[in-house]
C-alpha cells in the first residue's frame, strides 16, 4: 500500500508539472485573450492587489448559456506547480463564476461570447508571482476548458536596460543582445545572488523561446548586473507577416478568394501564398510583433458580433519540394505559439505547397513561419530558412526578476520593464 500510493504522488506530480501552460482542451472554445484592461496587445500582467487589471474573453461555439468558473494556480518562475495551499495565494474564494456573456446575433457561425475582468475581489492572488488561469465547466476543476498564463508584480526592484549588437560576427548581423542592470530592494534580503535571483527575457511576448537562468556577470551589494554576449542573445528574425481579416465580405490586399459554403455556414477564407523571405532585403514597416487584435471595420461589436471563418494558409517551398528532415510550423499569438499538430503545416505533394487551416474571427493577426529539426529534443524554431534573421528588426524585450526568499516555497516576481529594439539602442 505505502509503495502504490507513493506511485500515485508522482504520478500525480509528474502530470501536474507537465501541462500545458496555455492550451485549450475544448474544440468548441475559441479565440481566448487575456490582456490589461483596454489593451490588447499588451501581456496579461498587472500589479498585485489591483482588482480588475486583465479582461479575459473567449467564445463557445456551442452557444446557449453554460456555468464557466475559474480559478488560479501559483508557478514558480519555471512553471513548475508551487508547493502551497491556495489559501497560502488566493484572497477570498478560491474560484470564480463567470457571469457576463452575450449570444452572438448577427454573425453566420454561432456562438455565445464569455468574458470577464480578472482579478475579482472576491477571488484575488495575494502573492506575486507566475499564475495559470483555468477556467473549467459545471463548477468541476477536473472539467478544464482551457489554461492561460498570467504574471502578477510586486516592484521592488529597478532595471535599466538597452539592445545592442553582439560583439560576435557570425551574429553580428543577425542577432540582438540585450544588456541590463538591477537595482535590488534593501528590503529585499538577498545573500545568495545566484540562488535567490532568477532573471527571465521574453520576445515579443514568447514564452517558447525565453531565455532563463541567466547569471549576473557582476554584483555589488544589491545591484546586479548582466552583460554576456552567450545568455541574452536572440535571433532578431524579421518583421511579421500580417492577415486583415477584419471584414469578410470587405476583402484586403492578403486575400485571395472566399467561399461561401451557403447563407448560414461558416465561410472559407484562402490567403495569399507565402513563400521564402529570408533572401529577401530586411524592410522596416510597422507590425505587431506576432500578436493580433480582434476588430472589424463594419459597425458591429467585434466582441460578440463578428464572424468566424475557416482560413487557409499555404506557404510554396523552393523548387516546390519540402523540407528536408524539417517540419514547418505558422508561428503567432494566433496558435498561443504551441508547436502541435494545430500549428504544423501539412505538405500537399500534389500542389507542391504546405497548407494548414485554421479556424479565426475576423481581426488583424500577425504570424510567421518557422522550421524546426525534427531530431532536435529541444524542438527549437529558427526562421533561418523561411524568414531571415536580421539585426536592425523591432522587437519587444520584456525582462523579469524573479526573487525567492531564504527558506520560500515558490518564487515571487520582484521586478518588470519591457523595452523596444529600435528606440531602447545606443545611436539610433
Amino acid at each position: 500500500m505505502r509503495y502504490l500510493l507513493l506511485t500515485i504522488l508522482l504520478l500525480n506530480v509528474a502530470a501536474t508539472q507537465a501541462q500545458i501552460p496555455d492550451a485549450v482542451y475544448s474544440p468548441r472554445i475559441q479565440t481566448v485573450m487575456l490582456y490589461r484592461t483596454g489593451n490588447q496587445l499588451s501581456p496579461p500582467i498587472m500589479p498585485i492587489g489591483a482588482a480588475g487589471a486583465l479582461e479575459l474573453h473567449f467564445d463557445d461555439l456551442d452557444a446557449g448559456a453554460k456555468n464557466y468558473s475559474y480559478t488560479f494556480q501559483l508557478c514558480n518562475a519555471d512553471w513548475t506547480p508551487a508547493i502551497l495551499s491556495t489559501f497560502d495565494y488566493i484572497r477570498g474564494f478560491p474560484n470564480q463564476r463567470i457571469t457576463n456573456y452575450r449570444i452572438a446575433s448577427v454573425s453566420l457561425t454561432r456562438y455565445t461570447h464569455y468574458s470577464a475582468q480578472l482579478p475579482d475581489r472576491n477571488c484575488m492572488p495575494s502573492r506575486s508571482g507566475n499564475y495559470i488561469l483555468k477556467v473549467f465547466a459545471n463548477n468541476d476543476t477536473s472539467k478544464t476548458i482551457f489554461t492561460k498564463r498570467m504574471m502578477v508584480v510586486d516592484e521592488q526592484s529597478a532595471i535599466t536596460a538597452q539592445v545592442q549588437q553582439p560583439f560576435n560576427g557570425q551574429i553580428f548581423k543577425t542577432h540582438q543582445k540585450i544588456q541590463f542592470k538591477v537595482a535590488l530592494n534593501e528590503k529585499l534580503n538577498v545573500v545568495n545572488q545566484f540562488q535567490q535571483i532568477n532573471v527571465v527575457i521574453m520576445q515579443n511576448y514568447r514564452w517558447d523561446n525565453a531565455v532563463t537562468n541567466i547569471k549576473p556577470s557582476f554584483f555589488g551589494r544589491n545591484v546586479l548586473e548582466y552583460n554576456t554576449e552567450n545568455d541574452a542573445v536572440f535571433p532578431a528574425g524579421k518583421e511579421w507577416r500580417w492577415l486583415d481579416m477584419r471584414s469578410i465580405r470587405f476583402q484586403s490586399d492578403r486575400i485571395d478568394k472566399v467561399n461561401y459554403r451557403n447563407a448560414n455556414a461558416t465561410p472559407d477564407v484562402f490567403v495569399k501564398p507565402d513563400a521564402d523571405r529570408s533572401v529577401q532585403r530586411f524592410n522596416f514597416f510597422r507590425d505587431n510583433n506576432g500578436m493580433f487584435t480582434i476588430e472589424t471595420t463594419e459597425s458591429v461589436n467585434p466582441f460578440w458580433q463578428a464572424d468566424y471563418a475557416f482560413v487557409h494558409f499555404s506557404y510554396v517551398p523552393a523548387n516546390n519540394a519540402p523540407f528536408p528532415d524539417k517540419d514547418l510550423f505558422i508561428v503567432g499569438e494566433l496558435t498561443d505559439y504551441n508547436l502541435n499538430d494545430s500549428a504544423k503545416m501539412v505538405f500537399n505533394a500534389e500542389k507542391g505547397v504546405y497548407e494548414r487551416m485554421i479556424m479565426l474571427k475576423t481581426g488583424y493577426y500577425d504570424y510567421c513561419y518557422a522550421t524546426i529539426d525534427r531530431g532536435d529534443p529541444k524542438r527549437k524554431t529558427s526562421f533561418n530558412f523561411t524568414e531571415g534573421n536580421y539585426w536592425e528588426t523591432e522587437n519587444l524585450y520584456t525582462i523579469l526578476v524573479y526573487y525567492r526568499p531564504l527558506g520560500g516555497r515558490a518564487d515571487e516576481l520582484v521586478g518588470i520593464t519591457t523595452l523596444n529594439s529600435r528606440t531602447d539602442r545606443p545611436g539610433f
